[in-house]
């Protein structure tokens, strides 16, 4: 439990330090915030692609790398697993999170959802960095219908 909140601490650090000194409210500035949290997300990630699938057998395909960021990934990062992981079997692939840690604290309105990417960029670059360590290139985008998600 006290692992959880001192990530969600230092997070909340992270978000809150880049977007002080990348105070340029237009859009340069906040892309350039989130490009710097996606990057951290992206080193951490690769770092935890090449550490935890130590355990496991070689991943025969992508599915299996996907099944494994939804568990193993996912429960070593927030503790929990996802909520569902779906496909159109042409290599477009969605996870989901109905109660992301990162967010729920955030959950107490709509005014909120505008903030939520700048909550989400890390986790981008960390689902990133660890397919690209397990061999996929790949896209990580992240959308928020309603908090938290």
């Amino acid at each position: 439990m006290a692992d959880a909140a001192l990530f969600e601490f230092l997070h909340t650090e992270m978000v809150a330090e880049l977007w002080a000194h990348h105070s340029d409210p237009g859009p340069g500035g906040q892309k350039m915030s989130l490009c710097v949290l996606e990057g951290m997300g992206f080193r951490v990630g690769q770092a935890l692609g090449e550490r935890l699938p130590q355990e496991t057998l070689a991943f025969r395909e992508e599915l299996d790398i996907l099944k494994f960021l939804c568990k193993d990934l996912w429960v070593a990062v927030f503790q929990k697993q996802m909520d569902s992981l779906r496909t159109n079997h042409q290599g477009t692939y969605v996870l989901q999170d109905n109660s992301f840690p990162l967010l729920i604290r955030m959950a107490s309105g709509l005014q909120y959802l505008e903030e939520a990417p700048k909550f989400l960029a890390f986790t981008c670059g960390l689902l990133r960095g660890a397919l690209s360590t397990l061999g996929i290139k790949s896209l990580v985008t992240a959308s928020v219908a309603s908090l938290p998600t």
